[in-house]
């Protein structure tokens, strides 16, 4: 009986052991998954050494030409390495050459690799913006848009408020007080309004024509449900991507948010906390 309580007290010390070395085993600050569903949903960021969502980072892949590809859907087939989807990590991945040791190869990395993640990750949005509009969960033209915000009912509420980058100021402050009485509308009725709505004022207006197949859109919006969810996920990447701080709110045109703050009179006295101009 002693030497099989022994026998067992050996066992039980040794799985012990295996599965403190199985934690160490992990670089410092990445823990290890829970279960098999974190371990799908996350990766390693190569240049930081932390475990992330995979939304929240971009891959990359050696081309047969030997040039680094980003493969910011995550697709391509073979060996790839992950790093945070921001300007800032690609930058510093490409300058410590993280990408040629993570896939243990001689890789052609280009110097403009920044700005050609962040055109790629332009393109998927604008793609998305596309998809929206084919499922009717884009409106453009000023008075529909305009009809849209101030809704009553509270049945149809807007993602987000799209301006061309050359909109007028008086069109964007038009349509920031439709916003504003739309949201005292509903909270008279005990409705309650979004908190805040994106406001993106920086696409070019040829190309919202082309993802919207319109001529001379200036002002759109989105209706929110499933059919702007992808384009409000990749635009919430992009945003995130161009932003030099994470931790910190953008504060440049990138994208705004339309707030409500109110005088006595119920209208929005500060234009700029809408459209973020000027």
């Amino acid at each position: 009986m002693s030497q099989q309580l022994l026998c067992l007290t050996s066992i039980s010390a040794l799985s012990g052991n295996r599965g403190k070395e199985k934690e160490l085993s992990h670089p410092e600050g990445d823990a290890p998954p829970q279960n098999d569903k974190d371990r799908e949903d996350s990766r390693t960021c190569a240049l930081s050494r932390r475990a992330m969502p995979k939304e929240a980072m971009i891959r990359f892949v050696a081309g047969p030409d030997g040039a680094l590809v980003p493969d910011i859907r995550a697709r391509l087939p073979g060996r790839g390495v992950w790093v945070e989807a921001t300007r800032e990590a690609v930058s510093q991945a490409a300058r410590r050459k993280i990408f040629s040791r993570g896939l243990k190869t001689g890789l052609s990395v280009s110097p403009s690799l920044a700005d050609d993640v962040e055109a790629l990750l332009l393109r998927d949005m604008l793609q998305a913006l596309a998809l929206a509009n084919k499922a009717g969960a884009v409106v453009t033209g000023f008075g529909k848009v305009e009809d849209l915000l101030a809704r009553r009912d509270g049945k149809i509420s807007t993602a987000a408020l799209l301006h061309a980058s050359e909109a007028a100021q008086d069109g964007r402050r038009k349509l920031a007080q439709a916003l504003n009485r739309g949201r005292q509308t509903l909270q008279d009725g005990h409705i309650p309004p979004p908190d805040t709505i994106p406001v993106i004022d920086w696409i070019a207006g040829e190309d919202l024509d082309l993802a919207l197949g319109r001529i001379h859109v200036i002002h759109a919006a989105l209706v929110a449900g499933t059919g702007s969810d992808g384009f409000m996920t990749r635009w919430r990447r992009l945003d995130r991507y161009r932003m030099a701080d994470t931790s910190t709110p953008s504060t440049d045109v990138s994208a705004t948010m339309a707030s409500r703050t109110d005088g006595p009179s119920g209208e929005a006295h500060d234009d700029r906390a809408i459209t973020g101009q000027e």
